[in-house]
């Protein structure tokens, strides 16, 4: 080798191939997107305080109601109707359902559409990184975080939501686990949903490269995918338990279906039909209680038998381990998918 082929330094063109290592991009990641990560701190920081504040009376209370005794005395019915009463703003968790899409669109579908629509991608995919490592290096660590503070943020909600579930200790059951607007707030559906929000919003991004655009898709994909679960999917995770003794339905079972048979065949769903009780279940006396004062029985001596569909309390985990894992599927397909965009469309 002369000295006008020799490199100028001996080890330049194995430092021209060595990659670059992936910690810098983690420095990246944080300097491009510490904004947005510091939303989702504060947002759930606050929350969490709230919680805190809240969940501490809440479960005194809970504890008080259930070291009463007896239960039956006017004490103790005052301590549980107590309890009933707290903090019902949070307590049906309905308020809550938006944190997880607001925390992926607005995480998510930034991360490639911001680039995307500014023009920046040419300059930080010819830094020596290579495109498709530069995102998944981005998703990954950003799905990570995201994940991880929700998951804890859920489990502060799970000790929050206790004492309002089905307490026997109690003997009036709160409200069923399954319920949909808090199934999915609890155990692995918060940091599962909020995954699911991410690689919505990130795949929204590389689609449409913009990102006021992209965040409202993922607001619209997210709440169809929601109410397409909670109304449709979930109940059919387990095959529901079916009885003709309403008796035998516990009382914090998520009751999925309600009908009526006569001589086994369908009459009707949901309460009876007015003309139906007044013929067969004429109203009482005057102060012998209301019309349809055991209209069950009575429709039972006239060949109608009730048949009640529900899933049990027991199954929470099982339905959570299902839907975790489906949604960790789908969000592990999403961000595949846009990092494939990323290598084949991007440029």
């Amino acid at each position: 080798m002369t000295a006008r082929t020799m490199p100028a330094r001996p080890d330049e063109a194995d430092a021209r191939l060595r990659p670059v290592p992936w910690r810098r991009m983690a420095g990246v990641t944080w300097r491009q997107h510490r904004i947005a990560l510091a939303g989702v701190a504060v947002l759930l920081g606050a929350l969490a305080v709230y919680l805190w504040i809240a969940g501490t009376q809440v479960n005194h209370a809970w504890a008080a109601a259930v070291a009463c005794h007896p239960a039956s005395s006017a004490a103790c019915q005052g301590l549980d109707s107590t309890l009933d009463g707290m903090d019902n703003f949070l307590s049906n968790g309905f308020i809550l359902q938006v944190l997880p899409v607001l925390i992926g669109a607005f995480t998510g579908a930034p991360v490639l559409a911001r680039e995307l629509e500014t023009g920046t991608f040419r300059y930080a995919w010819t830094q020596g990184f290579g495109r498709r490592r530069w995102a998944l290096a981005k998703l990954v660590l950003l799905a990570v975080v995201v994940t991880a503070a929700a998951g804890a943020f859920g489990a502060l909600l799970s000790w929050y939501y206790q004492p309002f579930l089905g307490n026997q200790a109690l003997g009036l059951p709160k409200t069923t686990p399954l319920t949909p607007g808090l199934f999915d707030l609890r155990g692995v559906g918060l940091p599962a949903w909020t995954l699911a929000a991410f690689a919505i919003g990130a795949l929204a991004g590389m689609l449409i490269r913009r990102v006021v655009p992209a965040i409202v898709a993922t607001l619209v994909v997210y709440t169809g995918l929601a109410f397409a679960t909670a109304g449709f999917l979930r109940q059919h995770y387990l095959t529901p338990l079916l009885t003709s003794n309403t008796l035998n339905v516990p009382g914090n079972a998520w009751v999925i279906s309600q009908w009526w048979t006569k001589d086994g065949r369908f009459a009707f769903t949901g309460f009876p039909p007015s003309n139906l009780l007044n013929q067969f279940c004429p109203p009482p006396p005057a102060g012998k209680g209301g019309p349809s004062e055991g209209w069950g029985p009575c429709l039972s001596q006239h060949g109608y038998t009730q048949w009640t569909s529900y899933q049990p309390a027991s199954r929470f985990w099982s339905f959570q381990w299902i839907e975790g894992g489906w949604l960790l599927a789908l969000s592990a397909l999403l961000i595949a998918a846009t990092i494939w965009l990323v290598h084949r469309r991007a440029a």
